[in-house]
């Protein structure tokens, strides 16, 4: 791995390796803690500890370096941002559904640079950094690599998505269902995963009208190096626009225009 981000990448595989213990002896516990924080949303105590192992492990190896956490917010100040959402997915992780996994992404100068996506409960892990390409595999020297599809029509191509709730909520509904009606199949697989199919080439496209820099950071180094695009609704490249369409670059655009607001 010849990248001015291996010694970045390594580190987020030893930070992932810790948290995927501490998530899995937690995974299914009969006395898991659950609280809704005021957003809402569920948090349980692994999401707590999962962040608090990576911010440690951080202090120690890259203490010059800001974190962002979903859970315990910011904090330091500098150019190199590293992004957590120590369990993407925690609505199936309370469920008991092995669908969650720890996002690590590492942003540099406004840029996503590295990004990690650890599912335990799948086996499968998924990484990529500039430079260096998106893999996937359990370890390092044991990894294939990613390349998106080169499906070029709606109609013969595959669509992921979470939910239609949100989409209603930000008044895109009808051109939602419109754009999932000229797809040849569409299936909710949902959070990191849809992305990380259309990174594998399994999917050809996923999006979704609201999500935070944590949902997102490290999702963007593994698609791009793929050879895909991510934007928000709004065309804007990488994790900052509050929304994600990726795709295999060759669709994208056709989505952008079937999902843009219209007038009113």
């Amino acid at each position: 791995m010849s990248s001015r981000y291996a010694d970045d990448l390594r580190l987020a595989h030893v930070l992932a390796d810790a948290v995927d213990q501490l998530t899995m002896s937690r995974f299914k516990a009969q006395d898991l803690e659950v609280s809704t924080k005021p957003d809402l949303t569920e948090v349980t105590d692994a999401d707590q500890a999962a962040e608090k192992i990576v911010r440690s492990q951080l202090a120690r190896s890259r203490s010059r370096d800001q974190v962002i956490g979903e859970e315990y917010g910011t904090t330091g100040s500098a150019s190199r941002q590293w992004v957590i959402d120590p369990i993407d997915g925690t609505s199936n992780f309370v469920r008991g559904v092995p669908v969650w996994a720890t996002l690590i992404g590492l942003i540099e100068d406004g840029r996503p640079v590295v990004g990690l996506v650890s599912a335990p409960s799948l086996s499968r892990r998924w990484w990529g950094g500039l430079d260096v390409g998106s893999w996937t595999g359990s370890r390092i020297t044991n990894a294939s690599r990613l390349q998106v599809s080169q499906v070029d029509r709606l109609e013969e191509a595959s669509l992921s998505y979470s939910s239609l709730h949100g989409w209603a909520d930000h008044d895109r509904l009808p051109q939602m269902l419109n754009l999932m009606q000229r797809f040849w199949r569409t299936r909710a697989y949902g959070d990191f995963w849809s992305y990380m199919l259309v990174a594998e080439g399994a999917v050809d496209a996923a999006c979704e009208p609201e999500l935070a820099l944590h949902d997102m950071a490290a999702l963007v180094p593994i698609l791009t190096e793929a050879g895909g695009r991510f934007t928000s609704l709004e065309g804007e490249d990488g994790p900052f626009g509050g929304s994600a369409i990726a795709t295999n670059s060759l669709l994208h655009e056709e989505i952008l225009t079937a999902l843009a607001l219209r007038d009113s």
